[in-house]
């Protein structure tokens, strides 16, 4: 990752961009203040990329603010791994390929064993992300990102556990963040899996909104004394190494804490009901006047707590969105055998139109889901920030989970869906739980929506804000001459801008043919009109856009759509599987429709049936050699 030093001190809090706003906007001091801080931490991650992989050189922000769209920036290379990590990984899939037969992958109350957690880790498995200096593999992103496609294959949970452990556990933040002595005395343990990780982030109060944080840590001598709860914090168990958030002079910061071997009076677990996660331990942490050494604080002169909690997350998003391209590749497989043996009206249901549109649809998430996960991946290893291109993997994997597994497999197994045993019945939260995990979507969606107006809003309508501000216009009036000249000085540089975009930019895309090119094209050409759908959003609200969720929400969706959109088309337009090209012209033209309100056409009904016939007849390579289970569960209490 191409990083480069703060050339200031990250801890001199100054007014950002989004506390200025709120405060002309007439907010609180309160609301300006903590909305301020998470728009300083911001900041602060963006000083640790260089300049041009900063959020307004990356793709998306290129390909809507720049009068050239960069279509170069929108397909991936492919990386893989070296010999040696490739043999780390096929051996920890063949470890939990054959645990799972050998009904050995789980322990008594149904967790991953203590002793598959043992197999993986001499295997290497924990340490595919640590740089081999310290007994890692030092795997990049990409290759990585596609393994956990492999690996949820086999179980999405034991995937999951090495996204917790590697992207948003202890590891990404000690690569980061650590001192060359916490490297040393943290890594060499977490790539062997002797410690494993986890990250304390979300508290009881704090959610969302990680400035309401009420975990403390206090000086004591050598020691940091912490008080406080944690909650929903996966993989956190006794004799766990965590990245511990908490309040350091009442500013965040993140202390990595080995929790001890058991629990005692200074740290305990609290447990509770959770139908999500049933395989992997999940729990809130308490601690009371629990001692974590000074030397384990990270990187106070680099950023605070919560620039260290965003750096991570991108890669678990990138992680979670290949978590369910296999997830969804596993409820195919499970659907073919299914429609193929049961029945109505004397014929088999894969011979039925609606259920041939399901099984081309949910294949067409999956070529979406795997273009995303390889895109995004392929960035972070190029160096870029990536945070609106992981936000938008997040939220298309969730959904696309969310919607497979109700729209598409229940539906199509019908009330067999709810039996014990069923595919769907026991793993219907594990399908759901990810539209919540690394920031709940609608949420990200305005967070995605909120990093693309940051440049603009700064550099032509903060100017406008202290300029009403100055002359006491509380709403400002275009056709008010007197508004006119009071705010000539600051409207002059913003109406140079609209004249600019009376001229026509241009789009660069990589060979497409095919209705794909049509569909790159017509997504690339979108991303540039939304600048002015953006820059309407911000002129018709002004300072009451943080108060428009829901016109700012469908405007990100909208965006969205013509990002996977362009990514989907552009991926498949490198691979001679026709089944992977028809999947991803079903997809943008789902995407089409909803961005234009067109109905379908029967061209596209003839698309999407043969697709699925196709599929039903085996001819989909991504699904080949998955293990659909038992179509026939019996019936059992």
């Amino acid at each position: 990752m191409s990083v480069s030093p703060p050339k200031e001190d990250l801890n001199r809090e100054q007014e950002t961009f989004v506390e200025a706003a709120l405060k002309l906007s007439g907010k609180s001091a309160e609301e300006a203040r903590t909305t301020g801080a998470i728009d300083r931490a911001d900041d602060q991650v963006e000083k640790l990329f260089a300049s041009k992989y900063q959020t307004t050189g990356s793709p998306i922000h290129r390909a809507v603010w720049d009068s050239d769209l960069p279509g170069d920036l929108f397909v991936a290379k492919d990386a893989a791994a070296d010999p040696a990590a490739q043999a780390v990984m096929q051996k920890s899939l063949d470890i939990v390929r054959e645990r799972r037969q050998q009904k050995m992958l789980f322990d008594a109350q149904g967790k991953v064993s203590r002793e598959t957690l043992e197999a993986l880790s001499a295997a290497g498995y924990f340490g595919l992300l640590v740089d081999r200096e310290f007994g890692g593999s030092g795997v990049s992103f990409q290759p990585f990102a596609k393994f956990l496609t492999q690996m949820a294959l086999v179980d999405a949970t034991v995937a999951g556990l090495a996204s917790v452990h590697g992207c948003i556990g202890a590891v990404d933040p000690l690569r980061t963040f650590g001192t060359p002595d916490q490297k040393q005395r943290y890594l060499p343990q977490l790539a062997s899996g002797r410690r494993l990780s986890a990250f304390a982030l979300t508290e009881p109060c704090a959610g969302s909104d990680l400035t309401a944080l009420r975990t403390k840590a206090v000086l004591d001598g050598n020691d940091y004394v912490v008080n406080g709860e944690k909650l929903f914090i996966t993989n956190a168990i006794a004799g766990r190494t965590v990245g511990l958030v908490c309040l350091i002079d009442d500013k965040p910061a993140v202390l990595i804490a080995d929790l001890p071997d058991e629990e005692n009076d200074q740290f305990q677990t609290k447990r509770y009901g959770l139908y999500a996660l049933k395989h992997t331990h999940n729990n809130g942490l308490v601690f009371r006047n629990f001692r974590v050494p000074r030397e384990n604080l990270l990187a106070p002169s680099r950023g605070d707590g919560l620039t260290i909690a965003y750096h991570g997350l991108n890669r678990g998003r990138v992680a979670l969105c290949a978590n369910a391209a296999g997830t969804m590749r596993i409820m195919l497989a499970s659907i073919l055998p299914w429609a193929n043996f049961r029945r109505t009206y004397g014929n088999a249901i894969e011979t039925r139109e609606l259920v041939r549109r399901r099984i081309g649809r949910l294949a067409a998430l999956i070529v979406g889901c795997d273009a995303m996960t390889e895109w995004c991946a392929w960035l972070l290893d190029e160096g870029y920030r990536g945070e609106m291109e992981c936000i938008i993997a997040k939220i298309f994997g969730s959904e696309s989970q969310k919607e497979a597994a109700v729209e598409l497999l229940m539906k199509t197994h019908g009330g067999r869906a709810f039996l014990h045993g069923h595919l769907f019945g026991d793993q219907v939260h594990e399908f759901l739980a990810p539209c919540i995990y690394e920031g709940e979507g609608e949420m990200l969606g305005m967070a995605f929506l909120k990093s693309l107006i940051k440049e603009h809003g700064k550099q032509f309508f903060e100017p406008i804000g202290r300029a009403l501000q100055a002359t006491q216009i509380k709403q400002f009036n275009p056709a008010n001459p007197v508004h006119l000249l009071k705010m000539r000085s600051a409207l002059i540089p913003y109406g140079k801008w609209r004249l600019k975009q009376m001229v026509g930019g241009s789009v660069r895309l990589p060979s497409v043919s095919g209705n794909l090119h049509g569909h790159a094209d017509f997504a690339a050409r979108g991303l540039q009109k939304s600048r002015l759908w953006i820059d309407s959003l911000m002129t018709k609200f002004q300072l009451k856009l943080p108060d428009r969720q829901c016109a700012m929400a469908e405007l990100s969706q909208r965006i969205q759509d013509l990002v996977v959109m362009l990514a989907t088309s552009l991926y498949a337009a490198k691979h001679q599987d026709e089944i992977v090209r028809t999947a991803a012209d079903v997809l943008c033209q789902d995407f089409r429709r909803r961005l234009t309100g067109a109905r379908p056409s029967n061209q596209y009904f003839r698309t999407v049936t043969k697709l699925g016939e196709t599929i039903a007849g085996g001819g989909f390579k991504a699904i080949a050699g998955v293990d659909a289970g038992e179509i026939l569960m019996p019936y059992q209490q």
